[in-house]
């Protein structure tokens, strides 16, 4: 695809400003990408940002007359006439968004009709009011799923984002949403394992991690079934070898860092016997932090925790800086979402953290 790969965000910023210019809102977008990156889930955010209506039609669902609609004889003209769906906007709903999700695998009948929609903003008699905009999604053929080709006249009429989740913004989502904290610590030290689409397909395989694949492993996590559940269960949806690795990097993490004994322990050696000594328990005890930091005090503790993480006694280096400049950056962006940036400031733990940085010319 000769599309430039942009993330997920970055498409989603970019329709928020479309959607803010009437010419250009005029013109669909196709958002191009594998599953489970989140092209649906942006769609629905740019609706919920402007608060307008949203119609999600998912065309693998329906019929090409769904979109048409019914045809009516009406023997006063002796004339044949359409009547369009109720689901499509009426003239008093003179803004909003029609999205048609999986475009490229709809009946080639049914994209007849969707491409009259994005063409022209009509089909039949029906037109699309002025301020609405049309957003499609779908696969290309290289991601795996069943598409059927986009002929150059339709592609000519969109502009069109070839969407990627890079990690880090993967990981910026996925701890808003609250997932599991082992789930990040892994994709931190193995963002490879985000999505695995193409090793999926060269190795005939079913299934395989994408970014929705994490999210239901992170609500497997956080739920109450039996440990031997959770594996089968993680197996059955991102496939044994995934679930293997996974598993095997969550038993370092639970072995090598306890986040609530460190959390009472005490500053100095007491809290030192506790830091994680491996790569994977580090970053499991980062995401661990930030899953507890939900209140000033926890949210203290935890800044003296990361001040000390020079004294883990690790086999093998760390990124210890690298390491304390990501979990204070998060830890601050936690405390202005959760109103409690006074904890961060009022933090001898984060004062001597800043003055470093300032004397090393690192500061903003």
């Amino acid at each position: 695809m000769n599309i430039p790969a942009v993330s997920i965000a970055a498409a989603k910023q970019a329709l928020i400003e479309q959607y803010t210019d009437p010419l250009l809102r005029r013109r669909a977008s196709m958002l191009w990408g594998t599953r489970g990156v989140g092209k649906s889930s942006i769609v629905h955010q740019v609706a919920a940002h402007f608060g307008v209506p949203l119609v999600d039609l998912r065309l693998t669902t329906i019929e090409p007359v769904d979109i048409r609609g019914a045809i009516w004889v009406d023997e006063r003209q002796s004339k044949t006439l359409w009547f369009p769906p109720e689901f499509l906007p009426g003239q008093d709903e003179p803004d909003g968004i029609l999205f048609l999700d999986e475009l490229t695998a709809a009946d080639q009948r049914l994209q007849i009709s969707a491409y009259s929609l994005i063409l022209d903003r009509r089909v039949g008699h029906y037109c699309l009011p002025d301020g609405w905009q049309v957003i499609a999604a779908g696969n290309a053929s290289f991601h795996g799923a069943v598409t059927h080709d986009m002929g150059t006249a339709l592609a000519d009429r969109m502009f069109h984002f070839n969407v990627q989740t890079a990690i880090d913004a993967f990981l910026a989502h996925a701890l808003t949403r609250g997932f599991a904290p082992e789930v990040l610590a892994y994709l931190k030290v193995r963002p490879d394992k985000l999505d695995d689409t193409q090793a999926q397909l060269a190795n005939d395989h079913l299934v395989g991690s994408s970014p929705r694949g994490w999210e239901d492993v992170s609500n497997v996590l956080k739920s109450g079934l039996s440990e031997s559940a959770k594996r089968v269960f993680v197996q059955g949806r991102i496939g044994a070898a995934n679930a293997a690795e996974f598993f095997g990097v969550l038993r370092e993490i639970q072995a090598g860092v306890d986040v609530l004994r460190l959390l009472a322990a005490r500053p100095g050696a007491e809290t030192a016997a506790l830091l994680p000594t491996s790569l994977d328990a580090l970053y499991g005890m980062i995401y661990g932090l930030l899953a507890a930091a939900q209140d000033a005090a926890t949210l203290t503790r935890a800044l003296e925790i990361i001040e000390q993480l020079p004294d883990a006694r690790a086999t093998t280096p760390l990124p210890i800086r690298e390491a304390q400049t990501l979990v204070m950056e998060l830890l601050f962006q936690r405390a202005l979402e959760s109103g409690l940036e006074a904890a961060i400031f009022d933090s001898p733990a984060y004062r001597r953290y800043s003055e470093q940085r300032k004397a090393e010319g690192l500061a903003d």
